[in-house]
């Protein structure tokens, strides 16, 4: 079979019903990805000790904490000490049900559970808060080595002693126990990667875990420490904007500006993790552990950008309401090459009790500090030319075709007496830091009330701090600018940056340019005297603090009805939430510079809030191996705080290059008083653990959601007694000036999502003549209530199907496993993705990942794999299946490993 880029609807077809014959087989439907599950050998069986290891011990773990659990869990566990069955925590969590990922650049980065976006999944490295060190959407599990996790649970129905803050789910990150070991153990661990894509170059990664005992095996102590590097590259092609033309006598919208965007990643990552656990007696238990992991990213974004004059536009070939074929005339193009810097850090630090007395009493306790930090600049050249005429033709979206009446690759395009616009450096300076500091203290007793065997009792007290600062670097701000056709600039003509192969050589479009070299600008700058000064954006500069006392009482169930088990816990949680931002009073400078305002003052805004949250998890087991679970919960999530929230009103202005003397004026209207997010959430679900390493599971979800936001954009009458009118696309003013006014604001309406999990582990040892085999699968339906994007609270990213299915077959020396993951279309608008400014649904897609393994003895092991085997990528639409918005493609993935256990 030939794999193409994209998986054809004949294979989707073979794949169903190759899923749903298993399925049949099986009597049952799918299960956790990867997951955590138990099983116990059925009666029968002989009783003597059976020790796996490998791919099957990991299962047999996770199956094990799914059981023995009262609330919804899924997860996934370590195969070994520090040998992850995955080259990717993102990745490795997708397997689990109910979780989707979303690529960067074709990397597993953040993950959604259950549909609600990536924002509204917690994450806890051993119970605790830990803070991303991106403030993008959601929490950056790519910049987490694999070596951390010891094991990873998506906790979908919350208990009373859980932080709120998880709507879809919580996300706990469990870290290497070091008592739990036996005797020292050494694992070294080294690998190469090539991202194909990305030019070919291997990129190292080298770590080390240890850990051992000591004081009689009272004392544990835990090491691991890792560096890697990595190199990929991405390249897109997609309808940033359209206009409207009526043609025919129907208002249509056609092309208004494609645009090319490379993406050039170089990545250096170090981590260091340790822990000490100190049990001196059966009574005591202290843990101190601390996490540190940094990723510094260098970007090279290379851009055409192709300005249509919507005066000069002529659609043909309409495909429900848009012009999918078009001819444009004298336009604008800017040729934009972009350097960013990214520094990102993440760390937390714990210290934690656990005491054991007397007649049923226990106690817990846990100081817990963690920081996410920030460090993003971005400098961009700007080169602006007239292209006399280009044709784009996607009548069919699979085969799109685009030509240009100029050649790309020319320099002569870029004589100085050509140029329109010519600066260097434009871009922004972002600081970002969060961080949370917490104390949290409960005692237990055992009791015999009935049903009711333990109460609890706790409270836990945090202080969450979050600061951005942002300050401007463009050219225009200076009083004596250069002007475009300046000798103090680099010609182009004997300093550029050839392009080539874009979208992996697609010969429907010009895949070759030259772009500004930026180390030549930076010399000619320094050459002539030229400074740009970094401006202080006052407007999108703020601190917040966030002051969040809880209280929590929980009463575990342990009882008999008739001759079936049933546990659990019931329980209520208080939270109280003081929230003060402090930031800037702004008003438009009187200096000609409109990419930042000054500061005239200080504004303060506070808000409090209370909310009580109940809980309920209930296990029944009708047979020693059935479980019957039901969850009902309320749970909180508070105002989300990124890098593009904006607390106060902000304005910002760039100048447009067509039409010529006209600008965009950007603003966000604020987000200091928005509610928090609320819902009522219901799970009910069955569990068969039929025989060893082996269960299918079955889970109904319902959610009531309140007070979600959601940002549309909006045309007043007037702004800061400016006039505006609204256009088909845009809201302008009388001279020309387009404006982008964004609002956002809570959904009073109650926003329903339901929908269910079936998920299936499978050993076939009883089954076929040779052991080893297995297959781990699930699948996700999500059905949520349509909202219009921009009209109220919508569940951003969502895919209404998702499944998994990862055949497996391993022995004592050597393991294999194929990982078939899929994802549903979902829709994005500007809120959620840089390629979908007026909105796009990303099409449906399907990646294959292979790995290997080899175990000559059980100190050394070898492993090898491919990761998106069949060059899956990503390709949206515009309103129409049959009309093209986007295309990429960033490629395949290859690795080679060896680890040495001492």
């Amino acid at each position: 079979m030939h794999i193409t880029g994209s998986v054809t609807t004949g294979t989707r077809r073979h794949i169903r019903a190759l899923l749903l014959v298993s399925g049949c087989a099986a009597a049952l439907g799918f299960a956790s990805a990867a997951q955590a599950q138990t099983t116990t050998e059925p009666a029968g069986q002989d009783g003597g000790e059976i020790v796996v290891t490998g791919i099957r011990a990991a299962i047999d773990n996770a199956i094990d904490a799914k059981r023995r659990d009262t609330r919804v869990t899924d997860g996934i566990s370590a195969e070994d000490l520090g040998k992850f069955p995955s080259e990717n925590i993102t990745e490795a969590i997708q397997r689990i049900s109910g979780v989707q990922m979303s690529n960067i650049n074709g990397r597993g980065a953040t993950i959604s559970v259950r549909g609600l976006g990536p924002q509204y999944a917690m994450t806890t490295v051993n119970g605790q808060t830990f803070k991303s060190a991106d403030f993008t959407d959601g929490f950056r599990y790519d910049i987490i080595q694999t070596e951390l996790a010891n094991s990873i649970q998506v906790i979908k129905s919350p208990t009373a002693d859980m932080d709120a803050g998880g709507l879809s789910g919580t996300v706990n990150i469990q870290t290497a126990k070091p008592l739990d070991y036996k005797g020292r153990q050494l694992v070294l661990s080294v690998k190469g990667q090539n991202s194909e894509y990305a030019g070919g170059k291997i990129t190292p990664k080298v770590s080390g875990s240890y850990v051992d005992q000591f004081a009689d095996g009272t004392l544990g102590v835990y090491l691991n420490l890792g560096y890697q590097k990595l190199k990929d590259r991405a390249d897109y092609f997609w309808m940033d904007r359209w206009a409207t033309q009526t043609i025919a006598g129907a208002s249509t919208f056609v092309p208004r500006r494609p645009r090319y965007r490379r993406i050039d990643r170089d990545t250096e990552r170090l981590m260091g993790s340790g822990g000490v656990q100190w049990r001196p007696s059966d009574r005591v238990e202290i843990d101190a552990s601390a996490i540190y992991a940094k990723d510094i990213t260098d970007y090279d974004v290379n851009q055409q950008v192709f300005l249509f004059n919507t005066s000069r536009i002529a659609g043909s070939n309409v495909v429900n309401g848009v012009a999918t074929k078009a001819t444009a005339t004298n336009f604008s193009m800017e040729n934009n090459r972009q350097h960013e810097d990214r520094d990102l850090v993440s760390q937390g630090y714990t210290l934690s009790g656990k005491w054991t007395g007397d007649n049923g009493w226990s106690a817990r306790t846990a100081l817990n500090y963690t920081q996410g930090s920030t460090y993003q600049r971005e400098a961009a050249a700007i080169l602006a030319v007239n292209i006399p005429t280009a044709t784009i033709d996607f009548s069919n979206p699979d085969a799109v075709k685009y030509s240009v009446g100029t050649d790309l690759t020319s320099t002569a395009l870029y004589a100085p007496s050509a140029l329109t616009r010519n600066e260097y450096p434009n871009g922004a300076t972002r600081k970002m830091r969060s961080s949370e500091s917490s104390a949290q203290a409960d005692i237990s007793k055992d009791v015999a009330l009935g049903p009711i065997n333990k109460l609890t009792i706790g409270a836990k007290y945090r202080h969450e701090i979050f600061n951005r600062d942002v300050s401007r670097h463009d050219m225009i701000a200076l009083a004596n600018q250069p002007a475009p056709s300046s000798a103090i600039f680099p010609a182009m003509a004997t300093t550029n940056y050839p392009v080539s192969g874009f979208l992996n050589g697609d010969t429907g479009i010009p895949g070759a340019w030259v772009g500004p070299d930026l180390g030549a600008y930076d010399a000619a700058l320094a050459k002539a005297g030229i400074t740009v000064p970094d401006i202080a954006a006052p407007e999108g500069s703020y601190h917040v603090d966030r002051f969040m006392p809880s209280a929590y009482f929980m009463a575990g169930i342990d009882t008999q009805l008739g001759d079936m088990t049933l546990r659990g816990n019931i329980g209520v949680r208080y939270e109280h939430t003081k929230q003060k931002v402090k930031g800037n009073i702004t008003a438009p400078r009187t200096d000609g510079y409109t990419e930042v305002q000054r500061k005239i003052g200080d504004y303060a805004i506070e808000q409090s809030y209370d909310n009580v949250l109940p809980s309920l998890n209930l296990v029944l087991e009708p047979t020693r191996t059935l479980q019957v679970r039901f969850a009902a919960a309320k749970v909180l999530v508070r105002p989300i705080m990124d890098s593009s929230t904006s607390m106060a009103q902000t304005t910002s202005s760039s100048p447009n290059t067509s039409p010529p003397g006209t600008s965009t004026i950007s603003v966000d209207l604020g987000q200091a008083s928005l509610k928090p997010l609320t819902a009522d959430q219901l799970d009910l679900g069955v569990e068969w653990y039929f025989t060893r390493s082996s269960a299918i599971a079955i889970n109904g979800f319902y959610k009531w959601i309140k007070n979600g936001t959601f940002s549309s954009l909006i045309c007043p009458s007037t702004f800061n007694g400016t006039a505006l009118t609204a256009t088909a696309n845009d809201c302008v003013d009388a001279r020309g000036n387009s404006y982008d006014i964004t609002q956002t604001r809570n959904d009073p309406s109650t926003i329903k999502v339901k929908g269910f999990e079936v998920s299936w582990n499978q050993s076939f040892d009883d089954l076929l003549p040779v052991d080893g085999f297995g297959i781990l699968a699930n699948l996700t339906r999500v059905y949520p209530q349509k909202v219009a994007i921009g009209t109220g609270f919508t569940i951003r990213n969502l895919s209404k199907v998702t499944w998994n299915v990862s055949p497996y077959w391993e022995n004592e020396h050597f393991n294999i496993r194929l990982s078939v993951n899929h994802r549903s279309s979902y829709e994005q608008n500007s809120a959620d993705s840089f390629f979908a400014r007026e909105g796009h649904v990303v099409r449906g897609r399907t990646q294959f990942d292979l790995s290997g393994g080899y175990s000559p003895n059980k100190w050394l092991s070898f492993a090898a794999g491919v990761i998106n085997l069949n060059n899956s990528r990503e390709q949206a639409y515009f309103r129409d299946p049959a009309v093209w918005q986007e295309s990429s493609f960033y490629g395949r993935s290859f690795y080679l490993s060896a680890t040495l256990k001492m």
